[in-house]
């Protein structure tokens, strides 16, 4: 992200209204808006592949995946984002026209200059979301998959993709628990351009 400098502070009508008419997407964190950093060709590569597996398989679930340009909505005064892949299966969310109120699964290809907060400082705010499950990191550089699963407890649990150590048949099979999902973690990274000790 980075920031905006023509104007100090929006308000939460400000910003929607001046996000309306900009060719850049923006974030909205505390009255301040963010530009959106542009991905790497990999980065769109991972959104589109998983985007493209998860369409067919939720609408046979009531459910609704939506890329980058679908901004997710915290609270009335934010904070704004616009995740790479969201999923809902919520009515009023389908309906909306302005963001997503009612994740399910938020999904996030990590870039090297938004990383850390993608792992810190958003997923705080993500955190806020009461209907979210399962909170996704993908790494655009090698074959890693973090997912953090809120647990009965509403504790949040890690589960690290591939994972080496896992006592089942085959430990590259990606699961989402949040929508009964699995797929091999090759189809998430068809085609994608990595460094060769990082292909699978």
């Amino acid at each position: 992200m980075i920031a905006n400098l023509q104007k100090q502070f929006f308000t939460p009508e400000e910003y929607l209204a001046w996000e309306a008419e900009q060719q850049v997407r923006h974030e909205y964190i505390d009255g301040e808006v963010y530009a959106m950093a542009g991905g790497t060709l990999p980065h769109n590569d991972i959104a589109v592949n998983l985007t493209t597996i998860l369409k067919p398989f939720l609408r046979e679930k009531g459910c609704k995946v939506r890329m980058s340009d679908a901004k997710v909505k915290i609270s009335e005064k934010g904070p704004y984002f616009y995740p790479d892949i969201v999923v809902s299966c919520n009515e009023q969310d389908r309906r909306s026209r302005e963001a997503i109120f009612f994740p399910k699964l938020i999904i996030e290809v990590l870039s090297p200059s938004t990383a850390g907060f993608d792992r810190g400082d958003k997923f705080k705010y993500y955190r806020r979301f009461s209907t979210l499950l399962e909170y996704v990191l993908i790494d655009a550089e090698k074959i890693n998959i973090d997912v953090y699963r809120r647990g009965n407890a509403g504790k949040w649990e890690l589960t690290s993709y591939p994972d080496d150590f896992a006592e089942t048949a085959n430990p590259d099979i990606f699961e989402l628990t949040s929508i009964d999902f699995q797929c091999p973690l090759s189809q998430i990274y068809e085609d994608v351009e990595l460094s060769p000790i990082s292909e699978l």
